[in-house]
């Protein structure tokens, strides 16, 4: 596992449509996909995509196979790479939990959890590898305007 945490930066946009949809979903965990390049130190999470749980629980998510593949074709048709998923912790804090970790197979993945249990909403990134877990350095910007 690397031991240096990568820099992952989420557009404002993308951070508000999370928000958005875990608002919208609670009390039921929201989740989806999350699209956009690598960076030498990290990466650039470009387009959310909310997709339906599933399970339909506060406690844990499934993402939807056929809206999952559909993501994956739109992200490609965008020049987006797949960088990983999000899920809401509707009344835990913003940390992976024991079932968040045991189901994380791919170490390449972003794993992002927004929590709505404070007062304010609050997002953090992950990587998960082999049951170990380390935040990465989350930045959420104002998309530049070229």
């Amino acid at each position: 596992m690397e031991t240096d945490p990568r820099v992952i930066v989420l557009e404002a946009d993308g951070y508000r449509t999370m928000l958005d949809e875990a608002l919208r979903q609670c009390p039921r965990e929201a989740c989806g996909l999350v699209a956009g390049e690598n960076t030498e130190d990290g990466a650039v999470i470009r387009r959310v995509y909310c997709l339906r749980n599933c399970d339909e629980s506060a406690e844990h998510f499934s993402l939807d196979p056929a809206e999952q593949l559909a993501a994956v074709k739109d992200m490609r048709s965008r020049g987006l790479v797949p960088l990983g998923n999000w899920h809401s912790h509707q009344e835990t804090p913003s940390r992976p939990s024991k079932e968040d970790i045991r189901l994380a197979y791919d170490s390449h993945a972003i794993y992002l959890i927004l929590s709505l249990a404070e007062d304010e909403p609050f997002v953090r990134a992950f990587h998960i590898e082999e049951g170990r877990v380390r935040a990465e350095v989350l930045r959420i910007e104002k998309r530049d305007e070229d």
